[in-house]
């Protein structure tokens, strides 16, 4: 009945926790943006940012395609789901601890003692068999157990989040590379067209040097323009070649394995609404990851303290032991016991002491108390400088959005206007009114100002792509 006693009082000590109770760290939210305001662009396109497949706003169905092959083949995120499955294997270690060690003993053996002793035994050759259950218990007083569950599960969480990082990550990756080839293919298009222009060019001056209407130096430059434009288009297919590269391996192919075919692409622009602020903490997986994280080091802290305090084990035993194996299942064979310790032999592993109290340690359990508290601190501005960097990318891809746009209407008049002068210039050296020298100007003038303007559309389809990843992209956060 006192064993009952303590044990029910125990039980109900185990209600404590000695963790610090948990508070989000304070931060400062901006009321809005401050980038958030009114621009427009060439071609207006509302959309607002939802949860899913954030890709298919982009209406295209090549890289509808890619980000399929991507959520099934890339390493990066299997590796992600490695680990959460990796956090959820040490949940359920944490939590086994919530339920009692029962071992299943069983031993048999015969021994003679010596019979030149001071203290002979009366029988000195027996025999002992053993069957027995044994139970060991950790009596959870101070919340030790319990808050390595919660530290443990807040790992897994975060764990589950990371996997929605990583995603994103990876999906705006391939988004980029795959918008940034598709420049390609519009500057490599325009780059044979110019190559196209300029051997006929320079077929024109050759004529006209001919016909000695054109010195020599108008038909080196022609020559020098022309393989110019041709190794402008190799560098471009290098750099085309790459990014190729780069999707496969996203994708989880060999390059060997793999290829984009070129094609003229009209790029659909979009624009992206942004939530406000203070959404933004619970749209990022990274930040959700962060803060959970810090959760799992305030319990930590819990279990740190709870050292300090004594342990509490319960024993018990239940079997059955006789020197003969016909009666060992019997009644009069039966052996048990419960309490601060149990029998060596029906434990078979020694006795276990019901309460346990480190004197002294050296320092250790303070040593590991500071180091806890620390980790806290450290992942405490770790989520503080997550939620700020998460401030910034917004703020970036906004403004990144906003001037990009404005590049885009002045870049594209300035091209309209480049073309009209190289007309001008062509009509102006057929007639005879200027020198080469006047119309390879012009000419270099125009191919920039296109290339630039293909630059400009690629850049602005990314800083789109990043605006959608600063703001947390269409996960599904798993518990």
């Amino acid at each position: 009945m006192r064993w009952v006693c303590v044990m029910l009082c125990l039980i109900v000590c185990s209600s404590c926790s000695l963790a610090p109770r948990y508070h989000r760290p304070a931060l400062y939210i901006p009321y809005t943006y401050k980038e958030n305001v009114k621009w427009s662009r060439a071609k207006p396109h509302l959309t607002t940012l939802a949860r899913g497949p954030w890709w298919k706003m982009y209406h295209d169905p090549v890289l509808n395609q890619l980000e399929a092959q991507l959520h099934c083949d890339n390493q990066n995120i299997k590796i992600a789901l490695a680990r959460f499955q990796q956090a959820r294997a040490a949940l359920n270690v944490a939590k086994a601890a919530y339920f009692p060690t029962i071992l299943a003993v069983g031993n048999a053996f015969r021994q003679q003692t010596s019979g030149n002793v001071a203290n002979k035994v009366p029988a000195p050759l027996f025999s002992d068999n053993l069957l027995s259950l044994n139970l060991q218990y950790e009596i959870d007083v101070w919340g030790r157990i319990r808050n390595q569950v919660l530290a443990a599960r807040d790992v897994a969480k975060a764990s589950a989040a990371d996997i929605a990082t990583i995603t994103l990550s990876m999906e705006t990756e391939l988004a980029s590379d795959y918008f940034m080839l598709r420049g390609d293919d519009a500057a490599c298009h325009v780059l044979d067209q110019t190559v196209i222009a300029y051997q006929k060019a320079l077929d024109l001056t050759l004529r006209r040097f001919k016909g000695g209407v054109s010195p020599i130096a108008d038909v080196d430059q022609a020559k020098n323009q022309l393989e110019t434009a041709k190794t402008a288009a190799a560098d471009m297919r290098l750099r085309r070649a790459q990014l190729e590269h780069a999707i496969a391996n996203l994708i989880g192919k060999p390059p060997a394995m793999f290829s984009i075919l070129a094609k003229k692409y009209k790029p659909h622009l979009v624009t992206i609404a942004p939530d406000l602020p203070s959404t933004l903490l619970e749209r990022r997986p990274d930040i959700a990851s962060a803060e959970l994280l810090v959760q799992s080091a305030n319990a930590n802290i819990g279990v740190a303290r709870a050292a300090f305090f004594p342990a509490f084990n319960l024993s018990a035993g239940i079997g059955f032991e006789s020197s003969m194996l016909s009666n060992l299942l019997r009644m009069p064979s039966l052996v048990w016991s419960i309490g601060p310790t149990t029998s060596s032999a029906l434990l078979n592993n020694g006795s276990m002491p019901l309460i346990t109290q480190t004197v002294f340690d050296g320092g250790r359990i303070s040593a590991l108390t500071d180091d806890a508290y620390a980790k806290y601190v450290e992942h405490v501005a770790a989520y503080r400088q997550t939620v700020l960097t998460a401030y910034q990318e917004v703020e970036d891809s906004l403004v990144a959005l906003r001037q990009l746009d404005k590049e885009h209407h002045t870049q594209t008049a300035a091209t309209r206007a480049a073309n009209q002068a190289l007309v001008q210039a062509l009509y102006r050296y057929k007639g005879g009114l200027t020198t080469y020298l006047d119309v390879v100007v012009v000419q270099n003038i125009a191919l920039q100002t296109e290339l630039n303007n293909i630059d400009i559309i690629a850049r602005r389809q990314v800083a789109s792509v990043q605006l959608i990843k600063a703001l947390g992209g269409g996960f599904t956060f798993v518990c």
